[in-house]
């Protein structure tokens, strides 16, 4: 089953959709657009002295530092190609080398992605306590059964007893099954059980959920290890994806965060959560510029339906409208 071609058929960009994510970039885009006016103010050419106020808005922006310096020398460059550059087109230009700079790290990855090759597809999911990990579970569950796939969630978070219940809840919401055991068992046998009764069921997506805590990266590494190496028993080649959920109003702690988990796990995928709460929704550009691990999903709202997939132009031109 090619699982994307039912997301382009169901999220060919609504109006609603649209609206979401205008609404979720709000905060992003009227402290960003605010700092540029008052740096440009009075000014007709983009000269040092606005690249240099361009930089800091960018930085405050939770862009990043390395990644701002790319911005700003792509600039750069357009400013001494093209001589002469008015104030008045900065906007356009820092929306084309943005886009440009997703798309060269592989921001699309996943927009013509098809799960079809493997049944069930099992997905593994990553991701401190408190990012909206067990919420974005519960959207992305009801995401892909109303794309019309049998879909079964793994409580694999068995150090806290609410992270089952959790899962247990927004698997009733949704109407999707989920397999759990007691509190305290081991997470790797949850997986295991999970991706038994996924493949004697015929079921098409596995969502496995897994402890928060980022306690070690040592700790850290082994655990997650070990829950993939028990899939391969059942699976040979899953997980087929692992998604780390970051917060994007936490600006530079995510970063940190997706250093950690992409040191001790494959991690091919990322979700942005809580971007309609914060003005940092910058990160998503650093965080896919500096790991090049392609951006999946953002979180712009409350709603079940507020998980999207993400589309670099859309973003970008959300962000600029």
């Amino acid at each position: 089953m090619a699982l994307f071609d039912f997301f382009k058929k169901k999220e060919k960009p609504t109006i609603q959709m649209q609206e979401a994510l205008d609404k979720g970039l709000e905060k992003t885009k009227e402290g960003f657009f605010a700092k540029i006016s008052k740096a440009v103010v009075g000014k007709s050419t983009v000269d040092d002295a606005v690249l240099d106020e361009l930089e800091e808005i960018l930085v405050t922006s939770d862009v990043g530092v390395t990644t701002t310096l790319k911005i700003i020398e792509r600039i750069e460059a357009r400013v001494e190609r093209d001589k002469y550059v008015n104030t008045s087109e900065l906007n356009q230009i820092l929306r084309e080398e943005i886009q440009a700079l997703l798309a060269e790290n592989n921001s699309d990855d996943f927009v013509n992605f098809e799960y079809g090759k493997h049944k069930p597809y099992v997905i593994m999911v990553v991701g401190v306590n408190g990012v909206g990990k067990t919420t974005t579970i519960g959207k992305l569950a009801h995401k892909l059964k109303e794309s019309g796939n049998k879909v079964v969630l793994g409580a694999a978070d068995t150090f806290r007893a609410a992270a089952v219940d959790q899962i247990k809840v927004w698997g009733e919401r949704v109407g999707v099954r989920v397999v759990a055991q007691p509190m305290g068992s081991d997470p790797a046998s949850v997986a295991y059980d999970t991706l038994q009764s996924a493949v004697s069921n015929g079921e098409d997506i596995v969502i496995i959920d897994t402890a928060g805590r980022l306690h070690n990266k040592i700790a850290l590494m082994n655990e997650l290890t070990k829950i993939k190496n028990v899939m391969k028993k059942v699976i040979p080649d899953a997980p087929h994806e692992i998604l780390l959920v970051l917060d994007a109003s936490t600006g530079q702690n995510a970063i940190e965060q997706c250093k950690q988990f992409t040191e001790a796990t494959d991690v091919n995928a990322l979700a942005l959560t809580k971007l309609d709460g914060t003005a940092k929704g910058g990160v998503v550009i650093g965080i896919s510029d500096q790991f090049k691990i392609p951006v999946k999903y953002i979180g712009v709202g409350e709603k079940i339906n507020d998980l999207q997939l993400f589309n670099k132009n859309e973003f970008v031109n959300s962000l600029f409208k």
